[in-house]
């Protein structure tokens, strides 16, 4: 089943900048799946992942080959990430796509998850994507209502569930669309990281200033 250019989610509370992520943001993406317990890192691998078996993950991450897309809120936090993960192409056979997705428990409610399957669809479609994959366990119901509302094909086999969606090919409209997102995206974060340097540069000030005003350092003058 092929489905039209996803819209945003206004459960999310409207617009949610959602942008790209490349190898220099290793070390939030690192941190946000570091803050998944363990039902959480089940889900989202299939096996409860350890601390390393995360951080060698991360390592190899192909920014070049797949893309990352992560929605951070204003401390720079990667709330939700999404990883699309281009599938080798044999001879004859449609080009296809893998998505898995995570959003810290605090952030979810807000259809982050949807967001970023609706983003990753634009940008596979783009790519020449034909069929977009998402291989879940049967239990991990959140991922399956996402796929199940895009319109995608599910087929359950023990405690596994394979759904597959048919994407129609690239447009102007999708291809605009995804380019606007991402500029807009990456000046939302921009602005952010100016905010965040801000406000750590104050923080900082005041803290010298409790330091000086201290009243054991008068007494020991």
């Amino acid at each position: 089943m092929a489905m039209d250019a996803p819209k945003q989610d206004t459960r999310a509370g409207g617009l949610v900048p959602i942008r790209s992520l490349r190898a220099g943001h290793r070390r939030q993406i690192t941190a946000h799946l570091l803050s998944l317990d363990e039902q959480d890192r089940y889900l989202r691998f299939g096996y409860s992942a350890n601390d390393e078996q995360i951080r060698r993950y991360v390592d190899g991450l192909d920014f070049e080959h797949d893309i990352v897309f992560g929605i951070f809120n204003r401390r720079l936090e990667l709330l939700a990430m999404a990883h699309l993960a281009f599938l080798p192409q044999q001879q004859d056979e449609p080009a296809g796509a893998e998505f898995g997705v995570s959003v810290m428990k605090k952030a979810r409610g807000r259809g982050y998850g949807s967001l970023l399957f609706a983003r990753a669809v634009v940008h596979a479609r783009n790519e020449g994507v034909e069929l977009m994959f998402i291989h879940a366990l049967s239990e991990n119901t959140a991922m399956i209502r996402i796929a199940r509302h895009a319109g995608a094909r599910l087929e359950r086999e023990g405690s596994e569930t394979e759904a597959y969606l048919r994407l129609p090919p690239a447009t102007l409209d999708s291809r605009v669309t995804e380019m606007v997102e991402e500029q807009v995206a990456k000046a939302d974060y921009r602005l952010k990281r100016r905010a965040k340097f801000l406000l750590d540069f104050l923080a900082g000030l005041q803290e010298l200033r409790r330091g000086a005003s201290d009243p054991r350092d008068k007494d020991r003058g």
